[in-house]
């Protein structure tokens, strides 16, 4: 039962999320933000989770306070749903290609939150986001996950494929990441924290 339902509800946003890391890829999104729709989408998807999510959030300001925070309620998800990681695969590593863009996302269920974010040369807007909310969704999701994760656009000309690229190898890295391969914790000092 590695499953996690969260809810968080402050002044600037209002979010329902849900988890199942071993559904059949089910999933419903809904942040009020089309293109954040569509990457969070593209993580269920790819993941293969069951994943819900519902975001009321002050977009009349702007898309920031949406995007970051879906990004700390689904880092407590998965801490939530993965457990006391015994028999995680802990690590992964994968590279997704998104028409001209490449895309690498390695992460390591570590319980030490990191963020390395190699993707220089996204400014601007795709339709109504911000780019820059990619990394701060990224920084959420390492920090209240536990993550260290390390992402590196290798190259690309289309924001929409760059952008695509990462979320595809992000929603990869994390099922390998979270899958069981066996019945012993992945440490070698005992814990992962």
């Amino acid at each position: 039962m590695r499953k996690a339902e969260l809810v968080r509800d402050t002044k600037e946003t209002k979010i329902r999320l849900a988890l199942d890391l071993d559904g059949q890829g089910n999933y419903a999104v809904n942040t009020g933000i089309g293109f954040f729709d569509h990457m969070m989408t593209l993580f269920a998807c790819h993941s293969g989770f069951d994943f819900s999510v519902a975001c009321d959030g002050d977009v009349r300001v702007d898309g920031h306070h949406s995007v970051e925070d879906v990004g700390i309620v689904l880092g407590k998800a998965l801490v939530q749903a993965v457990g006391d990681k015994v028999g995680i695969k802990r690590y992964a590593s994968i590279s997704i290609p998104m028409d001209e863009s490449l895309a690498n996302v390695t992460v390591d269920f570590s319980g030490r939150p990191y963020l390395v974010f190699n993707a220089q040369e996204m400014t601007g807007k795709v339709g109504d986001f911000d780019i820059e909310l990619v990394e701060e969704f990224f920084r959420a999701v390492a920090n209240y996950g536990g993550l260290t994760l390390h992402i590196n656009l290798l190259y690309g000309s289309n924001n929409h494929h760059k952008i695509e690229a990462i979320f595809k190898a992000f929603a990869r890295a994390i099922k390998e990441a979270v899958t069981v391969v066996g019945d012993k914790l992945p440490s070698s000092k005992g814990v992962l924290e």
